[in-house]
């Protein structure tokens, strides 16, 4: 039989795992739901198939990295594993309501970690290797993007562009005896590449959340043996599909109408970075945070854009925005009013970003290490 501790902590597992879904489906599938290629209910479900195909793959040792590698002995009892949930949970939640996107997994770390502090049993090794990652990958975004940015995104643009037509994409000849594939009255075969482009790196993107967020979840109850890994990965997995089909339709239609504002280059630009480096990271065993990398990520296209713009006086601008963060494009014809290459970014703004998503995880250690000190649960 069940207990009821383990039935609170399971509900708020879920409630982690329902926010996920909420925000994460958006920054995944946002691209494709802007530009039309998929429609919102088949968004939720490949977030749903790719969020645990990430997390039965590679998620499973970020858990073991959470669930047990930052904290010596066996300290996460069943109210301790309820207590640390609720933290990553009202984290996200506050990041859903107020608008900052705090990142779960340096949360779920930052709570694992005052936890470690107030019973002292921390292993600041292994704390030392994730924030020594955690300050590493975000400079490896900006890099990267910043060389596509400046080398090769007109290339990209040319290449790229997706000019959605009337009709469907693909109809079926069913003139024969086995239905067969056609492109529509109106689909060039650009177009047709183009939008499954868009879409598998949807797909890439869910696998990535997969891998780093299923541990945000279930770790600290697959680490006292109350769930196994494998109950774990399919519970957060269940939860994180309950938020992809309710609560993000919400969040697909704010992407998915901020998007129709920005190339979609430059959204895919980002978005494969920031996925690449968090599915290494997650191979690792490293909790990753894909809203600071991917911030980081935009500011380097911005940058490497503005370097391209300083080079050549007469560069098309146009303004564009991503993820939060303003960036500055050459997806069409300047006007008048087009800004400068110093104003292709904005470093204040990029800078209050990342200090609000830094904020939280502080604030998640601190209180943490109080409760878990002063307050009779462990």
């Amino acid at each position: 039989m069940i207990s009821g501790v383990l039935l609170v902590g399971i509900a708020v597992a879920i409630f982690v795992g329902f926010n996920i879904g909420g925000s994460n489906t958006g920054v995944a599938f946002g691209p494709a739901v802007g530009s039309g290629a998929v429609s919102k209910l088949a968004a939720a479900g490949l977030m749903s198939v790719f969020f645990l195909l990430g997390g039965w793959t590679l998620g499973r040792r970020v858990v073991d990295t959470l669930g047990s590698g930052l904290v010596t002995g066996d300290p996460f009892t069943m109210q301790v594993s309820i207590v640390v949930l609720l933290f990553i949970g009202l984290a996200l939640f506050a990041g859903n309501v107020f608008g900052v996107p705090a990142s779960t997994s340096m949360t779920a770390v930052g709570a694992i970690v005052g936890l470690g502090l107030a019973i002292g049993q921390l292993r600041v090794d292994a704390v030392l290797e994730i924030v020594g990652w955690w300050l590493v990958a975000p400079v490896i975004g900006f890099w990267v993007s910043a060389v596509v940015g400046r080398y090769w995104y007109d290339r990209l643009v040319e290449r790229m562009a997706i000019n959605r037509t009337e009709g469907a994409l693909v109809t079926f000849d069913t003139s024969g005896g086995i239905p067969k594939p056609e492109l529509g009255p109106n689909t060039t075969p650009r177009e047709l590449g183009g939008t499954l482009l868009v879409v598998a790196i949807g797909c890439y993107m869910a696998f990535s959340a997969g891998a780093s967020n299923v541990a945000n979840a279930v770790a600290p109850l697959v680490g006292n043996g109350a769930i196994t890994m494998n109950q774990g990965i399919f519970l957060a997995a269940g939860a994180t599909a309950l938020g992809a089909f309710t609560i993000a339709r919400r969040t697909l239609d704010t992407v998915g109408n901020d998007l129709t504002d920005l190339p979609l280059v430059a959204a895919l630009v980002v978005a494969t970075v920031s996925a690449s480096i968090v599915t290494v990271l997650s191979a690792l065993g490293v909790p990753a945070s894909f809203v600071v990398i991917a911030t980081m990520s935009v500011v380097g296209l911005g940058w490497g854009r503005a370097t391209v713009a300083d080079a050549v006086p007469d560069t098309p601008r146009v303004p564009a925005s991503s993820m939060g963060v303003p960036v500055e494009s050459a997806d069409a014809p300047a006007t008048d009013d087009s800004p400068s290459a110093a104003e292709l970014y904005q470093p204040a703004t990029t800078a209050r970003v990342v200090v609000l998503q830094n904020v939280v995880p502080a604030i998640a250690t601190v209180v943490a290490y109080v409760v878990f000190r002063y307050v009779p649960i462990v």
